[in-house]
């Protein structure tokens, strides 16, 4: 790979190619990769590598690489170059024997940014459910300055909580296409609240938790996070199940849409109910679509949209007696 012969084969690749130095100074680059950095070749080499990976992060990632046995990948990071498609790419990084490190970049098709039909309904949904919520929020709170009784004015503010929760949710919706708020999620937390809602309803299921403790927070909006797993116990609990579990776990090389996360959190939603109709099996998560005549059909399918906004996926399985819904959410962000 020292001689310049010896990189002929990538010369004529669509694919980046390049290698970069023990002090990550390019090199050499391919024709395929200085047109991605805007920059002839010749002018690419001495420069550092923080032209191709421009945060921090990721060349501190590309330090690591240089002493890694395997390769190492980041996956849908931003392109350098100003591009108008919002690019975005994957890095490969691969340790050689001379101390150098060999780079292969892929640009990835730029995503389409139409609005999806359940997004369009979402925010229509939104737009009414605000006045009713303003609504019940009064209420609840007329109810808790009246109240003498601690656990009843508690459950007036735990009304309270959740039609403020909802109303932030509705006008993250209708503003700047509902952009998520992110940061540290507890998902335990998150399940502890959960557990709370449920158990405050008029005929409140069996609740079992099966955590594992060890678990890292994920990169996430809480609010929305809570939400779907909201979604999946209240449907749970509306086609027949008595009893839900919650359980975590690490979940190792899991798929998370078109990749592949080196460790994933997963949340399970256990129920003991009669399981999925046949006939929805195909169709469960699509808009508008419910196994009940009063349902709505935008549950499961909002909850698949806000898993897939954070970088994760929402399956099933389900035989009778036993459904199980699980989030799959990255750990870490970033790169695989």
């Amino acid at each position: 790979m020292g001689e310049t012969a010896d990189r002929g084969w990538a010369e004529p690749l669509a694919t980046g190619v390049a290698l970069a130095d023990g002090q990550l100074r390019l090199r050499w680059v391919n024709p395929a990769l200085a047109e991605l950095l805007d920059i002839g070749p010749r002018s690419a080499v001495g420069q550092s590598l923080a032209v191709l990976l421009h945060r921090p992060e990721w060349m501190a990632l590309a330090h690591r690489a240089l002493h890694e046995p395997s390769p190492m990948q980041l996956r849908g990071i931003e392109a350098p170059a100003d591009r108008s498609d919002g690019g975005r790419m994957d890095v490969s990084m691969q340790p050689l024997a001379n101390g150098d490190l060999l780079l292969e970049v892929h640009a990835l098709a730029p995503a389409v940014a139409a609005e999806t039909p359940l997004s369009a309904t979402l925010r229509g949904f939104a737009h009414e459910v605000k006045n009713p919520l303003a609504g019940l929020r009064g209420a609840a709170q007329l109810l808790q300055r009246r109240l003498d009784d601690e656990q009843l004015r508690s459950l007036a503010g735990m009304v309270i909580a959740e039609a403020d929760r909802l109303a932030a949710l509705a006008n993250r919706l209708l503003r700047h296409g509902g952009a998520a708020r992110l940061g540290p999620v507890n998902i335990h937390e998150q399940l502890e609240r959960l557990g709370d809602l449920l158990l405050a309803e008029p005929a409140p299921p069996g609740i079992r938790h099966d955590y594992d403790p060890s678990l890292p927070d994920v990169h996430g909006d809480a609010d929305r996070l809570l939400q779907v797993l909201l979604n999946l116990a209240r449907n749970a609990i509306e086609a027949g199940a008595r009893t839900l579990t919650f359980r975590t776990r690490a979940e190792p090389s899991a798929r998370l849409g078109d990749r592949v996360a080196r460790m994933a959190l997963r949340v399970d939603v256990i129920d003991d109910g009669p399981g999925v109709p046949e006939a929805l099996r195909d169709t469960l998560f699509e808009p508008l679509v419910s196994g009940r005549p009063d349902g709505s059909g935008l549950g499961l399918a909002l909850a698949r949209e806000i898993a897939r906004e954070h970088g994760g996926e929402l399956r099933y399985a389900s035989r009778p007696g036993e459904t199980v819904f699980s989030l799959y959410l990255p750990m870490g962000h970033g790169h695989d």
